[in-house]
């Protein structure tokens, strides 16, 4: 049986006009396992997913609790959204499967990715985490607290942290026996934990990775044969948006990386998904599926999604 590395995207516990209740994020979890159920029939699973709602809200609550129970380093709040998540997920995969009187284990495994301390990405943050401020605010936590913070959009100011490049999984072997066993595991949430090596130990540091790319970096160190990344649209288009706006349902690396030449993907949301697809399959993986949850049966046909190969 092939291994898979599942991405899943943050509408899997969030939609938009959510407001981020439990019973919500228990309902979207869900309708999460009930689309990729398939997927347990045919692979050995290992699901990833985004945690940025359910980390700005924990970062929230440290915000508005601070004077009254100390805050956490962001590390900690990361490894927060990985149990919170993973709960959610399991209860709702294990429903799922014991109502089609299927026998298999579910676990999450609290997951810690390797970055290098000398990452660029140290020297010049560019994530946007956690609440809104004012210009006011800002200033008081720039010079108190030592932040990095832009303005966003016209929406306030927020702090930015390091999104280093994820270099190998903590977890893999670890990862790798439990799905040969025969479970489901979750892992890699949100990004996993940054931790870098320092005098042969590992220590968290404040940085969010990119969720596609440390999928694409477990996917190499378990040696997965296949990578889907679940998102909120069926297929990866050209002219996004626009009147010429034309879906792809086949394309290799080599045009992939034409495509992103031209400017056809944004940073903010389908670029990070493609880079991935070319990492996990540079790495050699054999194919890349991006499509959305409830396209995802008509895709595994042929009828629906991109598919990526080398």
């Amino acid at each position: 049986m092939e291994t898979l590395v599942l991405a899943v995207g943050g509408n899997a516990l969030l939609r938009p006009g959510d407001r981020g209740t439990a019973e919500e994020q228990f309902r979207r979890a869900r309708e999460t396992a009930e689309s990729i159920y398939p997927l347990f029939e045919r692979y050995k699973v290992v699901i990833t997913h985004g945690n940025g709602p359910q980390v700005g809200a924990i970062l929230l609550q440290n915000e508005y609790s601070r004077d009254i129970v100390p805050p956490m380093p962001l590390d900690v709040c990361g490894a927060m959204s990985q149990g919170q998540i993973g709960y959610m997920l399991e209860q709702s995969f294990h429903d799922v499967l014991v109502e089609r009187g299927v026998n298999r284990g579910v676990v999450t495994i609290l997951t810690r990715v390797v970055v290098d301390e000398s990452d660029e990405a140290f020297r010049n943050p560019t994530k946007p985490i956690g609440p809104f401020y004012t210009k006011e605010e800002a200033e008081v936590l720039m010079r108190e607290k030592g932040w990095a913070m832009i303005e966003d959009a016209g929406r306030g100011w927020r702090r930015v942290v390091p999104s280093p490049m994820p270099l190998e999984i903590v977890e893999r072997d670890v990862i790798r026996k439990v799905i040969d066993a025969g479970f489901i595991a979750i892992a890699v949430g949100g990004g996993g934990i940054p931790v870098v090596r320092r005098n042969g130990n590992l220590v968290g540091v404040e940085a969010v990775i990119d969720k596609d790319l440390a999928s694409a970096t477990l996917g190499r160190d378990i040696r997965a044969d296949k990578m889907f990344i679940l998102t909120s649209v069926p297929q990866v288009y050209l002219n996004f948006g626009t009147p010429d706006q034309r879906g792809i349902d086949v394309m290799s690396v080599e045009e992939a990386e034409a495509y992103m030449r031209e400017g056809h993907f944004r940073s903010g949301s389908m670029l990070p998904k493609v880079k991935a697809a070319i990492r996990f399959l540079r790495d050699g993986g054999k194919e890349v599926l991006i499509t959305s949850p409830e396209a995802l049966v008509d895709a595994l046909e042929g009828r629906a999604g991109t598919w990526i190969r080398p």
